[in-house]
């Protein structure tokens, strides 16, 4: 029973999102169109990221706990958790945006951003050096600034919102599995600073995947938003001719 123990808690984190996909007032499936791809893409950049970091001894996993199907050095499990909980992220996202119809932290979102900006980047620059500490903040800030600079998404006080929810489940989920443990972390490449048994670098890992699949899902919408626009307005134009 061990050896299925990452899965399960793949299969926990997506099983109540995924059968309320189907439910008609957040209709998460009809987003599902965008979703993927977001997930897809952000998906390639974190195993990447994962490979390199498991072949540098920053973290590696317990086999007991595991299938033992591996892919590029990587469990099968831990190529479904960045299915499941991006998946499990953006249907919190979507539930927000539904019953919460005011975006609490619009005012605020800018201000939160650059705090994080600051902060992240006095700890990377004073433990410059720690492969996790130095990656994950320098990848968070990036994601930071660019949202910040460019990309001025306004559903950033939702973003946060979100985030902030998804602490919930994923102390749950992390506590498991750093518990057992089923992922294990040298802690010369970090800070060395636990939440419970989860290394503090983890909620910035878990907070700059989440604002990609974020960003690049919000991108799809608008995209398609727009395309569908021009579509009817030539549509109508060429009917009124």
């Amino acid at each position: 029973m061990a050896a299925f123990t990452y899965l399960l808690l793949n299969l926990f984190t997506i099983s109540f999102p995924l059968v309320r996909s189907f439910e008609h007032r957040v209709n998460y499936v009809s987003k599902w169109r965008y979703l993927f791809p977001a997930i897809a893409i952000t998906g390639f950049v974190f195993i990447v990221w994962d490979i390199w970091f498991t072949q540098s001894g920053v973290w590696s996993f317990n086999a007991p706990y595991l299938l033992g199907i591996y892919l590029f050095h990587l469990p099968i499990e831990e190529w479904l958790f960045f299915l499941a909980v991006p998946f499990a992220c953006v249907f919190i996202y979507e539930v927000l945006r539904y019953f919460v119809k005011t975006d609490i932290l619009a005012n605020l979102h800018t201000k939160i951003s650059w705090a994080l900006v600051v902060v992240l980047g006095a700890l990377l620059i004073a433990n410059f050096g720690k492969l996790y500490t130095t990656v994950c903040f320098a990848f968070t800030i990036t994601w930071l600034l660019l949202q910040l600079l460019f990309i001025r998404g306004s559903y950033m006080g939702r973003f946060y919102l979100t985030f902030l929810l998804s602490l919930i489940p994923f102390m749950i989920v992390n506590g498991v599995l750093t518990s057992l443990p089923v992922v294990m972390y040298n802690d010369a490449q970090n800070l060395g600073i636990r939440l419970y048994t989860i290394p503090v670098e983890d909620t910035m890992y878990n907070l700059s995947m989440l604002l990609m699949n974020i960003s690049i899902y919000e991108y799809l919408m608008e995209r398609y938003s727009a395309t569908t626009h021009q579509n009817t307005s030539q549509t109508a134009a060429i009917i009124n001719q």
